[in-house]
């Protein structure tokens, strides 16, 4: 926000001048929407990172918001803990409250809009790195210099948009494991009654449906200790092995099953007979990897 106030532009399109009312409140109007912008703007790529979404129409709604809030429900507030005083403060709540309803419904009708959040899989650390330095670079620096910037937080911006949606996701207990299937489903190892852990797998992979239990996916095969499930990605089959319980297996069993299958995932430590063709995603490799 101090970089945009300071910047020549918005000084030249800010200053004084001989001007009808309603140009001059236009004028307001006008940075006070391209304030908000700049906000969401800033804050999109950090929010992103976090939490893998981003609103999109944030910046016009605050149009609205920050004026309901900054003229309307704050001066009500005060005169209503004024009021309160003597006693006669209730009628001036009820203006508050309904201040606030109307804030509610707006931020209700913005999220309600089609593509009102954008969902986005998780960004790499360079990724996030590029967009916080340009926008430091951006935020620090004055006159032109200051456009370098733009150079990091353009490559960023292209690699957030190539940014691959994970074919496997995999908790760090070992717990839970999500499989996309490419058309906007993601599959779960466990039915899960966990909003977190559900939520997690949800947003890591950018998709929006409600999982979908392997044990219910006609691709799958499951015991009451393993679930099998084949994949096809790259043009070819990869063919999963996951835990769903600590339970004992006989090694020797253990083994044969470990020899067709391309990943093993297990929230406990399995034998070294246990050789997967590709990667063994056990307690011993998560507790190092996460």
């Amino acid at each position: 926000i101090v970089a945009l106030s300071t910047s020549k532009p918005v000084r030249s399109f800010m200053a004084p001048r001989e001007e009808p009312f309603f140009k001059r409140s236009g004028r307001y109007v006008a940075m006070l929407f391209l304030t908000g912008l700049v906000i969401e703007i800033a804050l999109m790529p950090i929010v992103m990172f976090h939490f893998h979404r981003a609103g999109v129409y944030g910046a016009l709604a605050n149009v609205l918001a920050i004026p309901l809030v900054t003229f309307v429900s704050m001066p009500l507030i005060a005169l209503a803990l004024l009021f309160d005083t003597i006693g006669l403060g209730a009628p001036v709540w009820w203006c508050v409250g309904v201040s606030l309803d109307a804030l509610l419904a707006l931020a209700r009708f913005t999220s309600a809009q089609p593509g009102a959040v954008k969902l986005m899989p998780q960004m790499s650390g360079i990724t996030i790195a590029l967009f916080v330095g340009g926008g430091l670079w951006l935020a620090l620096w004055r006159r032109r210099a200051r456009l370098w910037g733009l150079v990091p937080v353009a490559i960023a911006s292209v690699l957030l948009v190539l940014t691959p949606i994970p074919d496997i996701l995999v908790s760090r207990d070992g717990q839970h494991v999500g499989i996309t299937l490419g058309d906007g489903r993601l599959l779960s190892l466990r039915d899960t009654r966990s909003s977190y852990a559900r939520d997690n797998l949800l947003e890591l992979a950018g998709v929006e449906a409600d999982l979908i239990p392997v044990s219910r996916w006609p691709g799958a095969r499951c015991s009451s200790e393993f679930c099998v499930a084949t994949v096809k990605r790259g043009g070819r089959d990869w063919s999963l092995l996951m835990a769903r319980n600590n339970d004992l297996i006989e090694e020797r069993a253990l083994a044969a099953a470990c020899d067709q299958a391309d990943i093993v995932v297990a929230a406990r430590y399995l034998p070294r007979s246990c050789k997967p063709r590709w990667l063994r995603a056990d307690r011993r490799f998560l507790d190092k990897r996460g």
